[in-house]
């Protein structure tokens, strides 16, 4: 089985809300996840992703790997330096 760490869609039509999860990559988008590591709200103005560090880490060494959108959104929320 191959995990991918990618975005699951929870929120209404025209207001998108994302959930950040470990799942099955052959699972559909809305599939039941392994596990949920974070959220990701798109409108808002800042803080727009809470997510788990060190399961999101735990992850990638176990050999997930991570969708591209998932991957620039965690890029850009690490601290420079």
């Amino acid at each position: 089985m191959s995990v991918r760490i990618r975005l699951q869609r929870i929120g209404r039509p025209k207001r998108p809300y994302y959930r950040v999860v470990a799942i099955d990559q052959r699972a559909k988008r809305n599939g039941k996840p392994i596990e949920i590591l974070g959220q990701y709200d798109p409108l808002l103005t800042e803080n727009k992703l809470n997510i788990k560090m060190d399961r999101f880490e735990y992850w990638v060494k176990t050999g997930a790997q991570a969708s591209d959108t998932v991957a620039s959104l965690v890029k850009k929320q690490q601290p420079a330096g």
